[in-house]
């Protein structure tokens, strides 16, 4: 091994030893050719590192490991020059055929030295590709994510974590295909670079570049809905983050999130912020993967909410609101509910108005409140200079959001005094949006609603009768002008609380395991003062399937002799056909203001957590809101909307108590202790 080498004054051993050299040197360079740009004289930001899990075998060795390491990166540096000429494929799009474990945000792993930084998401789907062929015994038992309550409201959230990989063993497998749906006479996407009318009734499907100019709400497509019944369009996460070649800067927002899942559907250079939860509750900014920055705002005890907004390099904005989480389960096992509208470019930036209370507006107040801002600053400090936006209030600046219809409702977790912020927040801010819609109870009428959700609050009459004033958009000052003592008398008014019976779910498409995301405590239920009458069975209009949306469908109906005061009480299987007699209203005398309610889609569950509390007086009133949330309102102007909209079986089947009961988590034998 000391000969020398032909042509050479060095050994074979001396020639080793310098090509290691030279080969680590060449990976420390490229290690820090991807790190962001930092000024010398600032500290650099802290780093939250998500780490890719990687199997032992592949780690044994440590030379083999770099001289691999150096080839990817010179294989990357080639792919990166030419990302500008490359045209997009449709899959591009699909999602990993096997997606590694949920990480929730109180449990991010660091990345281990040796680690390469550069789209470790690639690398693990090529990894799990192969372990996928080699050992399907491992990627079974990888493949089983883990869930939160998503409202405090039960107590499920304390152990979830804690609990073993049993929590859930849904299959990750998604070759499956979805089956292709005929659109609705809802409006279908256009593919143009500008607006335009769209027309449905033929099968088609929809275009990786679809455009939704008009506003889009679907039910995600489901990987287990039975195939009579798959007749309307729906979304997937692919066509919603598309085509990601496009994508320049994305804000995304949930409560739960499998972070090198959702890495997958960005190209790896696609700066993202992400709003997420902090485990003590506490605001936070941190790096976690290559051109992500995670920002949690202030929440004590509260949990996030579910939108996105999209930048595209065309200069188009996509604004999502979901019920869906940022799991693979939420998106293929379970059903849920996704409002989607594009936004055109301005000509030109108009001023900066201050005290603007339209569409953009809420959104810009939304985002400040989810700490946004300081992650925005963050990421242009990094050597992002080109995002198309500087600032929040740009969104309001530079994008024309005249195309917008719905009007958004937040809740702000935290206390709000005074009507000025009080409007801005919870049921409140769902009483201005039905007023703001022309959908407000007229007189003579009552309103009858069904809340469909997927966690369980503890209910009083008090707040269930506050929570009714504001959905028929009366006064909340009319309300806390009452006395108290009357307030907390009332009967229960006409709702239906939609919650998936223990039949229900055992009877469904993955049975018990498919009711992990379903949240009821027996404390609850059997509680002396617990409105069980109220209750209504949730199933899904794609069969067998469990929902996970959060809607609620508002109806007038003539006041009756049997409608006054209260809901029905009786424990028959079926409501009187006088409850779902919908009465139509024409407030103006105009065809386009002609209403039979409205309908709300979004992350709030139907709990006091969710929508807040209200106190204080018709003067100063105080409203305390547990939880971020976000959803949409809008009038429904025909039954054959309304039906459109709803995304259960209606008239929905009431409890029969004695026999039926709401299906309880905790006393499932699937998701028991071990």
């Amino acid at each position: 091994m000391t000969k020398k080498l032909q042509g050479s004054s060095l050994s074979w051993q001396e020639t080793c030893t310098s090509f290691m050299l030279f080969s680590r040197a060449l990976a420390l360079s490229v290690r820090e050719a991807y790190k962001p740009s930092k000024t010398s004289d600032r500290k650099p930001e802290p780093k939250e590192i998500i780490e890719i899990p990687s199997s032992d075998e592949e780690d044994n060795n440590e030379d083999v490991q770099l001289q691999s390491d150096v080839q990817r990166a010179i294989e990357a540096s080639k792919a990166q020059s030419a990302s500008s000429s490359r045209t997009y494929s449709p899959q591009d799009s699909i999602s990993p055929t096997i997606s590694p474990p949920a990480i929730s945000a109180p449990s991010m792993l660091v990345r281990s030295s040796n680690a390469f930084p550069f789209d470790r998401a690639q690398l693990e789907r090529e990894r799990l590709e192969r372990q996928k062929r080699l050992r399907p015994d491992l990627v079974e038992a990888q493949s089983k994510p883990q869930l939160d309550n998503e409202d405090e409201e039960t107590d499920e959230n304390v152990n979830m974590n804690g609990r073993s990989a049993k929590r859930q063993r849904l299959s990750h497998n998604s070759s499956t295909a979805y089956h292709s749906n005929v659109p609705s006479s809802s409006t279908r996407p256009t593919t143009g670079k500008a607006p335009r009318a769209t027309t449905s009734g033929t099968q088609s499907k929809e275009p990786a570049d679809a455009y939704f100019w008009n506003g889009e709400l679907r039910q995600t497509a489901n990987k287990y809905v039975e195939p009579s019944k798959d007749t309307r369009p729906l979304f997937r996460l692919t066509d919603i983050l598309a085509p990601r070649d496009e994508i320049s800067f994305a804000i995304i927002s949930a409560y739960c999130v499998d972070f090198p899942w959702m890495y997958s559907f960005f190209n790896p250079s696609t700066p993202v912020i992400i709003v997420a939860q902090d485990s003590q509750g506490n605001e936070t900014m941190k790096e976690v993967l290559p051109n992500w920055i995670k920002t949690t705002p202030f929440l004590r005890g509260g949990r996030g909410c579910m939108h996105m907004k999209i930048f595209y390099k065309t200069g188009r904005l996509r604004v999502v609101v979901s019920t869906a989480n940022l799991l693979p389960i939420d998106w293929r096992d379970i059903e849920n509910s996704v409002w989607v509208q594009d936004v055109p470019l301005r000509p030109r930036p108009i001023p900066h108005e201050s005290k603007a209370n339209d569409f953009p507006a809420a959104w810009t107040r939304i985002l400040h409140s989810l700490n946004v801002a300081p992650a925005l600053i963050t990421m242009v400090k990094n050597g992002h200079t080109d995002l198309p936006i500087s600032r929040l209030e740009d969104l309001r600046r530079k994008w024309d959001f005249s195309k917008v219809k719905i009007h958004l409702v937040p809740s702000l977790a935290g206390k709000h005094e005074g009507w000025p912020k009080v409007l801005q927040s919870g049921h409140v801010a769902l009483m201005k949006a039905v007023r703001d819609s022309g959908a407000r109870t007229p007189k003579g009428k009552e309103l009858v609603l069904e809340c469909q959700g997927s966690s369980i609050g503890t209910y009083s009459t008090q707040w269930v009768n506050e929570f009714y004033c504001s959905a028929r958009g009366d006064s909340a000052e009319e309300w806390l002008d009452q006395p108290k003592s009357r307030r907390t008398k009332l009967p229960y008014p006409p709702i239906k609380i939609l919650f998936p019976s223990d039949k229900t779910v055992k009877e469904s498409a993955l049975g018990e395991q498919g009711g992990g995301t379903m949240f009821c405590r027996r404390s609850q239920w059997e509680g002396a003062k617990f409105p069980r009458t109220l209750f209504h069975d949730s199933r899904s209009k794609s069969g067998g399937v469990l929902m996970h949306s959060k809607m609620i469908i508002a109806t007038f109906r003539d006041t009756g002799p049997s409608s006054k005061g209260k809901a029905p009480q009786s424990d028959s299987e079926t409501e009187p056909e006088s409850d779902d007699e919908v009465v139509e209203v024409d407030a103006q005398g105009r065809e386009e203001d002609k209403v039979i309610g409205w309908a709300y889609v979004g992350s709030h569950n139907f709990t006091p957590s969710a929508w807040g509390t209200l106190s204080g007086s018709g003067f100063n009133p105080i409203l305390n809101n547990t939880n971020f949330e976000l959803g949409i309102v809008f009038p429904l102007r025909s039954a054959e909307e309304l039906e459109r909209v709803a995304c259960w079986e209606r008239p929905p089947r009431k409890y029969v108590l004695g026999k039926d009961e709401p299906w309880m988590q905790s006393e499932s034998a699937y998701f028991a202790e071990e």
